[in-house]
């Protein structure tokens, strides 16, 4: 027999939902048969699987250790043929750069290149680095990780740098994602763009996004599958490259990023002439050409920078050592 408790991070579910994860190698028929026949019950009594579990309540299974270890994800490095070594190759520490940290949530100050989440079953993203940092500090375990994995809540492009927010707790990625969906909290992006920007914007249009080849197109109207999007922007620094005797302007701007679809700043900024610096996709193919012979830049300049919470928090990332580069005194961009 083996006993478990419910915990704040497995409350709030349902009990199947909880079975399946404790018991993810098990048909859903097997994980019925033994509610069925209270070879599995809830704080001592015949459940269907449909009731809804708090923190405390009692779970037993009343099967075999063959059994269990046959179907259960809850088992050691060894008994499942598993390095301690191979586990942890799974969930790497690495330095993360931590903006903030508290029970509940954990953010970071993304760096480019890195995911924010599998794009591909080998991947490592953000989301196994923040595992793997958790688990190093014992902030959770490996037997908890079987119900619940801490998880990013917003999403940014791999060649996006800024804050990305994890859940550690059931409730911070309930609580955040809730407000991520809401729009309750405020999210800011600092990105270099090409031409001179005088003025404080609010644009909006229609994003239609193609699957195949992972681009979206913004339209000024309405259109049949699009989705509706709306972009804030002020212009915070104007900069300059002499490129002979013509000047090539750009301009820092902090954009405020209201609804939030996929691509929605590089895309929309392109298409109102203003493409960011380094952006393959949307950009300027000569912009890109001087500014990855001038800087070795090869991804966009686009950085989350900012975010406001509903309490009145305020949290900040730096830029990357890379945008920093490129806006330091003695580059060939000019004030």
């Amino acid at each position: 027999m083996k006993s478990f408790q419910i915990n704040s991070n497995e409350a709030g579910q349902r009990f199947d939902k909880y079975l399946k994860k404790l018991l993810s190698q098990a048909p859903g028929s097997f994980v019925y048969k033994m509610l069925r026949k209270k070879n599995i019950t809830l704080n001592g009594k015949k459940a269907d699987g449909s009731e809804k579990l708090n923190i405390g309540d009692e779970v037993k299974l009343f099967l075999s250790d063959d059994t269990f270890e046959k179907f259960s994800s809850w088992q050691s490095n060894s008994q499942k043929g598993e390095s301690r070594d191979a586990f942890a190759g799974k969930y790497p520490r690495i330095p993360l750069d931590i903006i903030y940290e508290d029970d509940d949530i954990l953010v970071i100050n993304k760096p480019v290149g890195m995911l924010s989440q599998k794009a591909a079953l080998n991947d490592i993203s953000a989301n196994e680095y923040i595992i793997g940092y958790l688990l190093s500090d014992d902030k959770i375990s490996e037997k908890e990780l079987v119900t619940f994995h801490p998880s990013v809540c917003n999403r940014l492009d791999r060649n996006t740098s800024g804050l990305l927010i994890a859940g550690k707790s059931l409730k911070g990625l309930q609580e955040m994602s809730k407000q991520l969906k809401e729009r309750s909290t405020e999210k800011y992006y600092r990105c270099l763009v090409k031409g001179q920007i005088n003025e404080n914007q609010l644009i909006e249009g229609w994003l239609v996004k193609d699957e195949k080849s992972n681009k979206v197109k913004v339209f000024s109207k309405e259109i049949a599958d699009g989705k509706y999007i709306k972009t804030g922007y002020q212009p915070i620094q104007h900069f300059f490259i002499q490129n002979g005797a013509s000047k090539e302007n750009y301009t820092l701007l902090e954009v405020h990023l209201i609804t939030g679809r996929s691509h929605q700043i590089r895309a929309h900024l392109a298409s109102i002439g203003h493409p960011i610096v380094g952006d393959s996709k949307y950009g300027d193919k000569k912009v890109n050409q001087t500014f990855a012979k001038a800087f070795d830049i090869h991804f966009q300049l686009l950085h989350a920078y900012r975010m406001k919470f509903p309490d009145g928090r305020e949290l900040t990332a730096p830029l990357s050592k890379e945008f920093q580069r490129v806006l330091a005194p003695d580059s060939i961009l000019k004030k």
